[in-house]
Order: C-alpha cells, then sequence, then structure tokens
C-alpha cells in the first residue's frame, strides 16, 4: 500500500488495515509527538470517514470513534453525560479538543487518558472492526495496560457505546494536576449517581492515573448503593478507595500522594454528580 492513504469509506479503510503493517491516523494529537524524528511506515488516514464521526441515540449513546473532543464538549447530551463533557475541555488546549478524537484517547491508553473514567462511569463498550467482521467489548476490557489494548493486526476501533442505563443520573469529572489546563493528570475521578427518593439507587466511580489502567471502585459503588444521599460522605472509606488501586512514582507524584488525592477527589466527584 502507499505510505499514506486517505480512504473514503470504512470498507476501504479496513482493506487497507488488513495487512496489519499499517499505523491510523485520526487527529493525530498522540501520533505525532510520539513520532520523534519523524513517522515511519504506511498510515491510513481516518479523517474523511464521516461514518466514524458523530453522535446520536441508538439504543443508547452512540460516538463515532473519529469525534472530536470540541464536538463532544459541545453536544446536547443527557445530565449522565457531564462528566465526559467535562473531560472533554481538559483533554489539552482548544486545538488538541478540534483535532484529537475519542478513538484515538483511547487507543492510546494512557494510564492518565481523560475519557477513561467518565466513559468507565457510563458503563461504554467500545467496538472494533476489521475485513473479518465487527466485536463489541466493555471498554474496561479493551484497554490492558499502558500503550496496550485488545487491538488485533488490521483492527480498527470505529465507535464508543454507551447502554441507556448508563444515561441515567448526573455525573461529574474533576482532575487534579500541576495547574489545572494543559497538563497530564495526577489523579482523576469520574463518578455517576442515580438518586431514587433521596437515596443512592445506582452508583460509578471510576479512578484514573493511578493504576495500569483507569479502574471502577466496586466496594466504593457497593457502600454507597442504598444511602441516604446526606450520608454519602460518611459512607466512602479510604481503604474501599485505596484498595482497587496501583499507582506509581513518577516526575508528577508520588504514589503515596496520588492515593490520598484520589481519595479527595472521589468525594469532591460525587458531591459535584449530586450539586
Amino acid at each position: 500500500m502507499p505510505d499514506y492513504a486517505r480512504p473514503q469509506t470504512l470498507t476501504d479503510a479496513l482493506a487497507l488495515m488488513a495487512g496489519g503493517q499499517a499505523r491510523i491516523l485520526a487527529g493525530g494529537t498522540d501520533l505525532y509527538p510520539g513520532a520523534g524524528s519523524g513517522l515511519a511506515g504506511s498510515m491510513v488516514d481516518l479523517c474523511d470517514l464521516a461514518e466514524l464521526s458523530g453522535l446520536h441515540r441508538d439504543a443508547g449513546l452512540h460516538i463515532g470513534a473519529a469525534t472530536s473532543w470540541t464536538a463532544i464538549a459541545e453536544a446536547d447530551l443527557p445530565s449522565a453525560c457531564r462528566g465526559l463533557q467535562q473531560a472533554a475541555l481538559q483533554v489539552g488546549g482548544r486545538q488538541v479538543q478540534n483535532a484529537g478524537t475519542i478513538g484515538g484517547n483511547l487507543c492510546n491508553a494512557s494510564p492518565a487518558a481523560d475519557g477513561v473514567p467518565p466513559l468507565l462511569v457510563l458503563g461504554a463498550e467500545v467496538e472494533l472492526a476489521s475485513v473479518a467482521g465487527r466485536r463489541r467489548m466493555p471498554l474496561s476490557a479493551f484497554l490492558l495496560g499502558p500503550r496496550r489494548t485488545v487491538l488485533q493486526p488490521g483492527e480498527v476501533l470505529v465507535a464508543v457505546r454507551i447502554p441507556e442505563d448508563g444515561l441515567r443520573g448526573r455525573s461529574a469529572f474533576v482532575k487534579l494536576g500541576a495547574r489545572s489546563h494543559l497538563v497530564i493528570s495526577i489523579t482523576m475521578v469520574a463518578a455517576r449517581v442515580v438518586v431514587e427518593a433521596g437515596r443512592v439507587a445506582e452508583a460509578a466511580v471510576a479512578v484514573g492515573a493511578c493504576s495500569p489502567a483507569a479502574v471502577r471502585l466496586p466496594a466504593v459503588e457497593a457502600a454507597l448503593r442504598g444511602a441516604p444521599v446526606a450520608e454519602l460522605g460518611d459512607r466512602i472509606q479510604e481503604n474501599d478507595v485505596i484498595a482497587a488501586l496501583d499507582p506509581i512514582d513518577d516526575v508528577r507524584a508520588t504514589a503515596a500522594y496520588r492515593r490520598d488525592a484520589a481519595v479527595t477527589l472521589v468525594r469532591r466527584a460525587l458531591a459535584e454528580a449530586l450539586a
């Protein structure tokens, strides 16, 4: 295949990818900075594929993998997606939000990817395609660790799907970095809460940048279910948060700091989701 191709249909794109040697270009906001002195090998540019762009309701919410963060931030979405839209406004600067895509953020598989925690609390699934067909799986199963996903050679992430149940309630996203914007997260948390008759009917909490991939907090979620809204703060136990995490020491923060920050941000995200 040529060194650079810009197919006009997904069928053509998958045919070009079938050899398993080509790299995908969407927004390029991760690809170009990581290329060093230059890009090598064949490139398949997905930017012209209208079928991979945009958001629409379809037994839940369908988000094309090439949808930009700006489009997500500006879309008319349910309150459950508020955390995702808050994250969209913190993915780099405005230029990155205009060019960067949700699919690229997921396939880059950074432990500090801002898009992952808010998608996890929505119960998001990913849809993958190749010349052999399509398959779907939970986002949590798609991400294997730093820069690692289940994508096979020739396979493309084509959509993110949020089930109807994931669109219930309200959500929030909070992020801690060395400054408020244009920074890689030290810790980040997304929370979604469904309240019925003054009690928590459903809760989902996820933490990013504190493990090889962002994770849900099952013990915290279990403790919150059925609790009166006024008692949520008392139901969040430090050990329930920390037990699910596996942070590292790096140039941005120590593992101990990340654990402490995660506990604080969990409380803050839940309070903001309920505000």
